[in-house]
């Protein structure tokens, strides 16, 4: 069969964009001179980077309680962002006590020494590779923050997460951490066959494949609930950010009174009572004369 080299040219031609549909080229990555926070998103194929146009720089000075925690994020952040060994961070514990702000408030200080921050879904942990590959010769520092990490039983992504962590047969790039937070310290949940065994011949290989986890953390970090005082000190730092003219006593009486009829003392709670007493105040209906 005679075929001559002008058709040959013409179908690999054809093949070229058949495949160029079918495999897309990778996605090109935010340009991190002028943006500090992007979020992964996937879509069809694979996933992108996506800036966040408007990033929460949170005011670290705002975080009241957890003075040693946030030292130690601190402390490894810098040592992250001057080139020096630094561990992957797991932040957890109470809900509403600052884990996800502190996070966020890393952005404020370091991004002009070349911080940058990538926002992450628990469902996108397999797409790791994928981020790590955008990343990894940037001249940039980069934390991938994955909120509200936990995973239920019988999902394989934790350990998947567990070799991203540690790294594969690829080296993990030198400029990219894990910051995580979530509300269980363990990541996995816990039952009380885990201690009994529950049918397994070893269960303390079970017990251990669960904690292995968290264990790739080098930096774990609990949070608690805020005692009175400290809890009323966050009030306080608030209402005086926002310059709101309420007699001590009152803000005092109301914002306790905030708390219990909210069943929880935290720093989330705190600040929803100063929108409230804010948006009073507004109206005309706020406790400075109460």
């Amino acid at each position: 069969m005679d075929i001559s080299i002008e058709k040959i040219d013409r179908l690999l031609e054809k093949l070229e964009r058949l495949v160029d549909r079918v495999v897309p080229a990778a996605p090109a990555a935010p340009d991190f001179r002028h943006c500090l926070a992007s979020r992964w998103e996937r879509d069809a194929t694979a996933g992108r980077l996506t800036p966040v146009v408007h990033p929460h720089l949170f005011d670290l000075d705002d975080l009241v309680g957890i003075d040693d925690i946030r030292d130690e994020v601190l402390r490894n952040t810098a040592q992250f962002v001057a080139g020096l060994p630094a561990n992957n961070v797991l932040l957890w514990g109470e809900r509403g006590c600052g884990k996800s702000s502190l996070v966020k408030g890393l952005l404020k200080p370091f991004a002009p020494q070349g911080l940058r921050l990538v926002e992450l879904k628990r469902w996108d942990i397999m797409s790791l590779p994928a981020i790590t590959a955008l990343l990894r010769d940037q001249p940039y520092r980069f934390i991938l923050f994955c909120d509200d990490l936990s995973f239920d039983e019988g999902e394989g992504d934790f350990r998947a997460l567990k070799t991203l962590l540690d790294g594969d047969i690829e080296e993990r790039p030198a400029n990219v951490l894990i910051y995580a937070t979530s509300n269980r310290r363990h990541l996995m949940p816990e039952r009380m066959e885990d201690n009994t065994g529950g049918g397994e011949i070893h269960p303390e290989e079970a017990a251990g494949e669960k904690l292995a986890l968290s264990d790739r953390f080098g930096l774990s970090l609990g949070f608690y609930c805020l005692d009175q005082d400290e809890y009323l000190a966050v009030v306080r730092r608030y209402a005086q950010q926002r310059r709101l003219d309420v007699k001590d006593e009152v803000l005092r009486d109301k914002a306790l009174k905030w708390a219990g009829l909210a069943g929880r003392r935290n720093g989330r709670s705190a600040r929803q009572f100063i929108d409230d007493l804010e948006g009073r105040i507004g109206l005309g209906n706020g406790y400075r004369h109460d």
